[in-house]
């Protein structure tokens, strides 16, 4: 992807550059005609059970741009307990769901939320950014490379599902995968589905994300999509991130926390991340897994305790 600074890269590093510490870490073209809406095709069966949480790590690297991937999965054993490295994968084929960090962020500042999908039955994979991740140079002009990032690392994940000996093989679900972020990962979120489109994603969920640097141009195939946005964000103003949805010409949902901020009510808030938590994997299931129940059981996760709204177009 080029380097070149036009007014629209400008704007978004302008935009950006305020969002060092934006994990929350507590230490353009017009879109296409709309397509109809889509009940996405059952490729499994949701899993009823929780499952024990997995991790490892990938090393991976992209034309000298160094992309070691968390990996959290579900494993076998007893659910409930402490995530264990190295874990047997549990018995299954999981959808996968690749997610960004935000600015000087790092995978592990997720844990609470990732380690949760992969118990409810995905296989998580999360890219540490060479250039945006925390202990890195901070070049915020580097999140537009980052698309292409995760397209790679997505490509190397998939690989797993075949290859010898690893123990991930066979369960993979190539057929169904998902892409999120938060902040700058939302930035590289949307990209995925716009500028650098990858025809793989079947859904996509967008942390406080923005639409600069890479448009709203949404192209492709249907692809479902839920946003999350504080309206008290004082990174990504909660109109920034409102108007990407807006274009968004799939069936698309909008939570909205009236008292959230950028990241620390999605990071450390645990009343509003377990709503966070419940609407998000519900959204999962039902996009990956063609869950109508989960679908149906979103409007009142969300809605609960007064925490959030829930805009629904799916």
């Amino acid at each position: 992807m080029s380097r070149r600074v036009t007014p629209a890269l400008l704007a978004s590093a302008l935009l950006m550059a305020g969002l060092v510490g934006c994990s929350g870490d507590t230490r353009s073209a017009a879109p296409p005609e709309p397509k109809p809406a889509a009940t996405p095709t059952p490729q499994a069966t949701a899993p009823p059970q929780d499952f024990a949480v997995g991790v490892r790590q990938l090393k991976l690297n992209r034309d000298g741009r160094a992309l070691p991937v968390t990996l959290w999965y579900p494993a076998a054993g007893q659910a409930g307990g402490a995530v264990k490295r190295s874990a047997a994968a549990a018995e299954g084929r999981f959808p996968v769901v690749m997610f960004s960090h935000g600015l000087t962020g790092r995978p592990d500042d997720y844990a609470a939320l990732l380690t949760r999908w992969a118990a409810v039955g995905f296989v998580v994979a999360a890219p540490t950014f060479p250039h945006t991740a925390r202990g890195t140079n901070g070049d915020i002009l580097d999140v537009l490379n980052q698309p292409a990032d995760v397209s790679y690392a997505l490509t190397q994940v998939l690989a797993l599902d075949a290859k010898a000996d690893d123990p991930l093989r066979g369960r993979l679900n190539a057929d169904r995968v998902a892409a999120a972020g938060h902040s700058a990962g939302a930035v590289t979120t949307i990209g995925l589905f716009t500028t650098g489109r990858d025809a793989r994603l079947d859904a996509g969920v967008v942390f406080a994300g923005t639409g600069l640097g890479v448009g709203t141009a949404f192209a492709g195939a249907v692809a479902p999509q839920l946003f999350v946005h504080g309206e008290l964000d004082e990174v990504i103003e909660y109109a920034a991130g409102k108007a990407v949805y807006d274009k968004v010409p799939w069936p698309k949902a909008m939570l909205t926390l009236p008292k959230g901020d950028h990241g620390r009510k999605l990071l450390a808030d645990r009343t509003a991340l377990g709503v966070v938590s419940d609407t998000t994997v519900d959204f999962l299931r039902w996009s990956l897994y063609g869950d109508e129940e989960a679908k149906r059981r979103m409007p009142t996760e969300a809605a609960r305790g007064d925490i959030a709204t829930f805009d629904d177009h799916l």
